[in-house]
């Protein structure tokens, strides 16, 4: 599958919650979309409350879509909590590279 649209997030967790909101984003409703192609989530190796979201997704228009759904808002809704402030947002056009699990 070819990933057209890629979106990288960077949030902070309220002091401590780090592994909340880590173990939160690893059971995203995306993960089974098909349109979700890439959905890598990893820390600051010096912060644990900082963490980052990378996404690749078959379509800007399939990521937009997805996140109407009512299981990604409620992800948002949970998500917020946690967090010391706006999430730092990124979108991007994968041009190659690789991920594996």
């Amino acid at each position: 599958m070819i990933v057209n649209y890629g979106f990288h997030a960077t949030m902070t967790a309220q002091p401590g919650r780090g592994d909340d909101l880590v173990e939160l984003l690893l059971a995203a409703p995306c993960l089974p979309d098909e349109d979700c192609v890439v959905f890598l989530v990893g820390r600051s190796a010096g912060d644990p409350d900082v963490v980052h979201v990378t996404e690749g997704w078959t379509s800007e228009r399939a990521h937009h879509a997805f996140f109407a759904t009512g299981p990604a808002q409620a992800l948002v809704a949970k998500l917020q909590p946690l967090l010391a402030g706006e999430p730092r947002h990124t979108d991007e056009v994968p041009v190659g590279g690789k991920a594996t699990c």
